[in-house]
């Protein structure tokens, strides 16, 4: 599925206002460290970036080694305050420390070159 596909696709399945609730939950879970709203919420949203992970072709085995933005594209597009979320922030921190462990490989052979 495109990029577009999987967002209208989305849209279509959870209306706006479910979309902004979802967002809100979890923002009031996280602040209130209610463990287990928490993770209830982020089964939730975990469930839908599974199936937009899915639709992009993202396969962990070829994509893990490189940084693929594209499936946190969507989410933010059709979840747009997920970006708020300490979901969010642990998703993009799993990116960066992918990319660091990564990156100090790939200068080293090009050093050794």
């Amino acid at each position: 599925m495109t990029h577009n596909e999987i967002v209208q696709t989305l849209k279509a399945h959870y209306s706006r206002e479910i979309r902004k609730q979802l967002v809100k939950s979890i923002l009031q879970s996280e602040k209130s460290s209610d463990s287990e709203a928490i993770q209830h919420q982020y089964q939730l949203i975990n469930q839908i970036f599974s199936y937009v992970l899915k639709e992009s072709g993202w396969k962990i085995g070829r994509d893990s080694q490189k940084w693929n933005a594209k499936p946190m594209e969507i989410m933010l597009e059709v979840f747009p305050k997920l970006k708020e979320t300490q979901w969010y922030k642990e998703q993009e921190l799993m990116v960066n420390q992918k990319i660091d462990v990564v990156m100090p490989l790939h200068n080293e052979k090009e050093e050794k070159a």
